[in-house]
């Protein structure tokens, strides 16, 4: 016994002196990483009518005064994305009578991409693919897409710095009966967009 104690001491003392090296030199370096900059894109939807830059707000994209029974108007609307993300967007539309005489209920809306035959006058001939076809203010307002968040059923989508232009018709039955004289109603088409990426 008494020879195995002084190695079990001489062990520790190995072990003491193996922990105490803060005395040492050791070299360094360092390197930077700058101009990590981030930016968030922008999504900005505009319309037009064809004649003008697209802009945040359209006064009207299809009117018609003094319409009678059997008449339509057809006008193109220019989408476009401003932004620097794509974008898909839906369009919905709600209309008023500002009388008791229901004309938004006679009138038929029509949606149709460009022309076929003259893509380059895209609305003349209203014979491109038909998007929507119903009543002008639609079930639950529902024209195009849904603006639900996420991909639905109907939406368009658009490139960054990309237009397409929609045909919109609206017409009056020939067969609108004489209580439609003088009648009247506003119709407002809201495009809501959202980006695509990550969604």
């Amino acid at each position: 016994m008494r020879t195995k104690l002084p190695v079990v001491l001489g062990a520790g003392a190995l072990l003491v002196f193996g922990l105490r090296n803060d005395g040492l030199a050791v070299f360094t370096d360092t390197a930077t990483s700058t101009g990590n900059t981030f930016t968030t894109g922008t999504l900005d939807i505009r319309l037009g009518d064809g004649t003008a830059t697209p802009s945040d707000s359209v006064t009207a994209s299809v009117a018609f005064n003094a319409m009678a029974p059997g008449d339509s108007i057809t006008r193109p609307v220019v989408v476009a994305n401003a932004g620097t993300n794509a974008l898909r967007y839906a369009i919905s539309s709600a209309a008023t009578n500002t009388d008791s005489k229901a004309l938004k209920d006679s009138l038929a809306l029509v949606v149709r991409t460009v022309d076929v035959t003259t893509p380059a006058t895209p609305c003349d001939n209203f014979d491109g693919i038909q998007l929507y076809s119903g009543d002008l203010d639609s079930t639950a307002g529902k024209i195009l897409g849904d603006s639900t968040t996420g991909a639905q059923t109907g939406d368009r989508t658009l490139a960054a710095a990309a237009t397409e232009t929609l045909c919109f018709q609206v017409s009056l039955a020939l067969s609108a009966g004489n209580s439609l004289q003088g009648a009247a109603t506003t119709a407002t088409f809201t495009f809501d967009a959202e980006q695509t990426a990550n969604n």
